[in-house]
């Protein structure tokens, strides 16, 4: 991977982290047209960086991530974020299958983006407008989401967990903050079981890997916390409809480009 691929990798994964159409999927896609997405590394690399980008929820929220008094809202965290990490375990290989496969996280995005154009109207009552009135079975709930975005990696952990929020009655911005915060627990386990499992693999990660990793998740963290104010100013005046448009367009031209033999290699 070239340093040049490292940063276009980590500018789409900060810029896609928090808004609900798929880093991963993206990444993968990005990937492909970078003509790099058989290459082990590549694997790892997109979901390692994942953790820069967010990091950049702490960074942005700082006070209230590292308010200690609040213990509770650690258990919820804690709590939240069981489901997927059994999941994840479970499913580590059909998961990996399904990243490879541009098809599959084209229709994804498609079918995604088809329901983000009706969520704003499912969910009008919110009741839960702070988060010390979450309750721990809530979190698990919400928590268990994010088994939709593994096993269908395209769908968007981040869409996955706010409509999971939403869902639960929590207003669209908390249902937002609370999927931000649920990503830095999950995003640390699934790096760091990543990257033993690459290793354990693979025998060593070089130095030029390790190089990689860390301008990718430089770049990511810093692009993020642009995007993660974008996101809740878009998220607060317009609702998901407009991302929701933005997935089914990039869907139907994937589709297209495979269905007419288009290479989505540039190289």
């Amino acid at each position: 991977m070239s340093l040049i691929q490292t940063i276009i990798l980590a500018i789409i994964e900060g810029l896609t982290e928090f808004l609900p159409i798929s880093s991963t999927g993206h990444m993968v896609l990005a990937s492909s047209f970078l003509g790099i997405e058989n290459d082990t590394f590549t694997k790892l690399f997109e979901v390692c960086i994942q953790l820069g980008a967010i990091l950049a929820v702490v960074a942005l929220y700082w006070k209230k991530f590292f308010d200690f008094s609040k213990w509770q809202f650690y258990v919820k965290l804690g709590l939240a974020v069981v489901p997927a990490l059994i999941f994840g375990k479970l499913f580590d290989d059909l998961i990996d299958e399904h990243l490879g496969n541009p098809a599959f996280i084209a229709t994804v995005l498609l079918v995604g983006g088809v329901i983000l154009l009706f969520v704003d109207n499912w969910f009008r009552s919110p009741i839960v407008l702070e988060e010390t009135d979450i309750t721990n079975l809530t979190a698990i709930k919400i928590g268990a989401y994010q088994c939709l975005a593994i096993m269908f990696p395209g769908l968007s952990r981040s869409a996955s967990t706010i409509i999971g929020g939403m869902q639960q009655r929590l207003s669209r911005s908390l249902a937002a903050e609370f999927s931000f915060f649920l990503a830095v627990p999950t995003m640390a386990a699934a790096t760091g079981y990543k990257l033993l499992k690459f290793i354990k693999e693979e025998g060593a990660i070089s130095g030029e890997q390790i190089k990689a990793l860390v301008i990718g998740n430089i770049v990511a963290f810093v692009v993020a916390i642009v995007a993660i104010k974008f996101f809740i100013s878009i998220l607060n005046k317009y609702g998901f409809k407009f991302f929701g448009i933005y997935r089914i367009v990039v869907g139907i031209i994937i589709l297209a480009m495979l269905a007419t033999g288009t290479k989505l290699s540039a190289f």
